[in-house]
């Protein structure tokens, strides 16, 4: 079945994508967030020419055809409009044939552990370890991650020691049960990053992420190669031969690809598999409670090579606020996939409704 229509529904942060095909079925994905009216516009201009008139089945043809054919401007902005439509497409297979997506790759639709991801270094050390307290009282969760150093430091903390200070309070505050993850969000060099997990291991952190600038993998394997802790990252990445380098080189123990910044659920699965060739952990990115933290679910459910936790924030996300119609829960420390077919959630019509408008159709 061919496509026939492509329409993006965007506020700022957010881009719905909606594929229908020649007898009418639809299914919706998602941009990438954040300036996503900017991806919304490449999408049209550059990558829907590309997925018009192709077969809706065959998605992850789609979503590559639009990345060679677009060679000339690769990177973010063209993997997340790609993205948008691979997205889309999945939820239209699912309902074609009346299966989730999990289905759709194998897995089953079942609950998932989850790890609270915290966003923030501009809150106290020990306002940081109260709210997790209280998470872990409150819904059962029993591993966390939180922010050190500073986002692109080079070696510059938010303040001197700030980075010790809260990895100190938080862990007194879950107590030695409680896993502890951090993320340094390309913070270090790669000196400084050894001399700080050395320091986490003191800890009994376990995941130690992106602790230097994400392009440096030769940086980052300097780091996984004198710890213990494992070293994890490639949310940012787009390229899958980069990928290909990350992994192959061990630059990381776990690699991270981000379903909706690598160009859609069919590049992330590639990323998985290629880990699996080498018996290498995917836990994926999702940072935010819009679709792409449904999306991870699903990918999660499925992959042989999942983590035991998946990423889930702690944030308040005003802006994804009824999104979708079946907000998602997190209860005794682990979160639903929705059973419905293909994504198995509902996109808000009145939320469609208030968005900006553009349609590409053949």
């Amino acid at each position: 079945m061919k496509i026939k229509r492509i329409e993006t529904f965007t506020k700022k942060q957010l881009s719905i994508v909606r594929v229908t095909t020649e007898d009418g079925m639809q299914g919706y994905g998602q941009i990438a967030p954040y300036h996503a009216n900017i991806s919304a516009l490449v999408l049209h201009q550059q990558a829907a020419q590309h997925a018009l008139g192709a077969d809706a089945n065959d998605i992850a043809a789609v979503a590559e055809k639009i990345i060679r054919e677009e060679h000339k401007f690769p990177g973010s902005y063209i993997c997340r409009a790609a993205g948008g439509i691979d997205t889309a497409l999945w939820d239209l297979l699912g309902k074609r044939e009346d299966k989730s997506v999990a289905e759709l790759l194998g897995g089953t639709v079942k609950e998932i552990a989850v790890y609270g991801s915290s966003m923030k270094r501009n809150i106290s050390p020990q306002a940081e370890a109260e709210r997790i307290m209280r998470l872990q009282a409150e819904r059962g969760i029993e591993a966390f991650k939180i922010r050190i150093a500073n986002n692109f430091g080079n070696d510059v903390d938010v303040y001197p020691g700030r980075s010790e200070e809260v990895v100190r309070a938080v862990r007194s505050a879950i107590g030695d049960k409680g896993l502890l993850f951090v993320d340094a969000n390309s913070g270090y060099t790669p000196q400084k990053a050894i001399e700080t997990g050395k320091m986490l291991e003191q800890y009994g952190v376990t995941h130690f992420e992106e602790p230097c600038p994400y392009m440096e993998l030769e940086w980052t394997k300097q780091v996984a190669d004198k710890l213990d802790i494992p070293v994890t990252g490639g949310e940012q990445d787009t390229d899958l031969a980069q990928f290909r380098r990350m992994i192959h080189m061990r630059a990381v123990d776990i690699v991270q690809p981000d379903i909706c910044y690598a160009g859609g659920l069919s590049r992330a699965l590639e990323v998985a598999r290629m880990a699996e060739a080498v018996q290498m952990i995917c836990m994926p990115h999702a940072a935010n409670l819009s679709m792409v933290t449904v999306f991870t679910m699903h990918m999660a459910s499925a992959i042989p090579n999942a983590g035991a936790y998946m990423e889930y924030t702690i944030e308040e996300d005003n802006w994804t606020k009824d999104l979708f119609r079946e907000p998602l829960h997190v209860a005794d420390g682990k979160v639903q996939v929705p059973s419905g077919p293909g994504w198995g959630v509902t996109v808000n019509p009145k939320w469609l409704e208030q968005a900006d408008y553009q349609v590409s159709e053949k």
